[in-house]
């Protein structure tokens, strides 16, 4: 598959709503799951596989009829962005998952790190694989980032956080490489925790981004935010990223980031010149669906500090939370905002 050519490609982050049928959405709300919670699922085991794919080919048709050039798997089959992946490694007690207080004072199940990580079979394969089989447009899919992964965890075996970023990372690379083989397009980490830390990233995330991305030859991004539209309120949100500047060191060709809901200093973006940037247009905060041209505004914007060869057109993240019909107009109004700037560039 060729990626698009076109200036201003259009791209999700990953999520698309899961429904109420498949999920119980009201479970889905109050958590971004770190250990399993399989009992979100409506279906009994030996009906989930094949609902997953029904609501899958849901997300796949939305995003195509919405107009987006790059689609993903909706990343229907998981309960968060990173815990189907980090709780399927050898090494990890999944069954007895450690329990953390949380900055706000919540009670968390976490992954408990017991053993050395290893990946001993492909996670998302299947995945890339069923993606790749019922579009034929350009496929992206996403793994969770190694540093976020290693803060995610309670580590009982390594106790040294560097080492187990290094661990996860050689992981996520032998997923990465099997992920390419099966015909992703564009392979993207999430790795949020790079905010969430800042002195520890400095430190090794960028060594941990890079041994997670070795060999990979289709493009690459890093996606970070400041938390769900749906559990963290803009306004709480800051104006820039405390690790921006330093992630222009990874092998990534792409950095991903939030924008339109915490009304991000598009200034920063000067700090990745060497980079593609991923600009989030919708505020997934907000019930209200853009129009087109308050899309097209963002862009504008965006293209103040980013040239138009370099700008990759999405939502902020964290679209999985809104009903089905919000994510998929707000997505028609980001390929419509797009195509109005590209009619004015010439393009």
């Amino acid at each position: 598959m060729t990626l698009p050519k076109h200036l201003l490609p259009t791209t999700v982050v990953g999520s698309y709503p899961q429904p109420e049928w498949l999920v119980d959405r009201a479970m889905l709300s109050k958590s971004v799951p770190r250990a399993r919670m399989q009992a979100m699922w409506r279906l009994p085991s030996e009906h989930l596989e094949e609902a997953q794919d029904d609501a899958t080919i849901v997300a796949i048709r939305d995003m195509e009829r919405a107009g987006i050039d790059i689609v993903t798997d909706g990343e229907i089959r998981r309960e968060s962005y990173s815990n189907r992946f980090a709780t399927a490694l050898g090494g990890i007690d999944a069954d007895n998952p450690a329990m953390i207080t949380t900055r706000n004072g919540t009670q968390t199940p976490v992954p408990r790190v017991v053993g050395k990580i290893s990946r001993s079979a492909p996670v998302e394969r299947r995945d890339m694989e069923f993606l790749r089989g019922n579009t034929d447009r350009a496929a992206k899919i996403t793994l969770p980032g190694p540093f976020t992964m290693s803060q995610q965890a309670r580590d009982e075996f390594y106790k040294d956080g560097e080492e187990l970023a290094m661990a996860f990372a050689e992981a996520v690379n032998a997923e990465a490489l099997d992920l390419q083989k099966a015909g992703a397009d564009v392979i993207q980490l999430d790795e949020p925790w790079v905010r969430n830390n800042p002195d520890l990233a400095r430190r090794y995330a960028v060594k941990a981004i890079n041994r997670a991305l070795a060999g990979i030859t289709v493009p690459t991004v890093v996606h970070l935010c400041f938390g769900y539209a749906a559990v963290v309120a803009g306004s709480t949100k800051p104006a820039g990223y405390s690790v921006l500047a330093e992630l222009a060191d990874t092998d990534a060709e792409q950095i991903s980031i939030e924008a339109a809901q915490p009304k991000l200093d598009l200034g920063v973006l000067r700090d990745l010149s060497s980079k593609k940037i991923m600009l989030g247009v919708l505020d997934l905060g907000d019930p209200r669906i853009e129009t087109a041209e308050k899309v097209a505004h963002r862009i504008r914007d965006g293209l103040k500090h980013v040239a138009a060869d370099r700008l990759v057109i999405a939502p902020d993240c964290g679209m999985k939370y809104l009903p089905r019909e919000r994510a998929f107009g707000k997505l028609r109004a980001l390929a419509e905002g797009a195509a109005i700037v590209r009619r004015e560039l010439g393009a």
